[in-house]
């Protein structure tokens, strides 16, 4: 059984930061985020292949910054110059491949997490 454990969201002003962290009971070749606010469709935000190969969502491109660490077989999201539209639940997720990781239909199963709240305030 995969286990997902996130943390690391909060409260932020308009232009902040937050690092959230995402803990994996094993390593797995393809982790990554998404996020869902109310009213709308979840949305995949960034993922991150065993050998770092980095893929973004293009409304984050420049502010997040995904990353991780096979060691602690944790992976992380960086977000800066956060924005109001920024605000969601943020889930982590995991999958054995990455090529369709990001799609809304994608083909491959994936493991969550339980998710963590981003507020961003103006």
């Amino acid at each position: 059984q995969v286990q997902l454990v996130e943390s690391g969201g909060g409260s932020v002003q308009v232009g902040g930061s937050l690092r959230l962290s995402c803990a994996a009971s094993g390593i797995i070749y393809c982790m990554g985020w998404f996020r869902q606010s109310p009213g709308k469709e979840r949305e995949g935000v960034a993922s991150i292949t065993k050998d770092f190969k980095r893929a973004y969502v293009e409304s984050v491109k420049g502010r997040f910054t995904i990353s991780r660490d096979n060691t602690k077989n944790a992976v992380y999201l960086q977000m800066d110059s956060l924005k109001p539209d920024d605000t969601a639940i943020y889930y982590c997720a995991a999958a054995p491949a990455c090529g369709d990781f990001l799609l809304k239909s994608p083909r491959t199963t994936k493991f969550w997490g339980q998710g963590t709240q981003v507020t961003v305030s103006s």
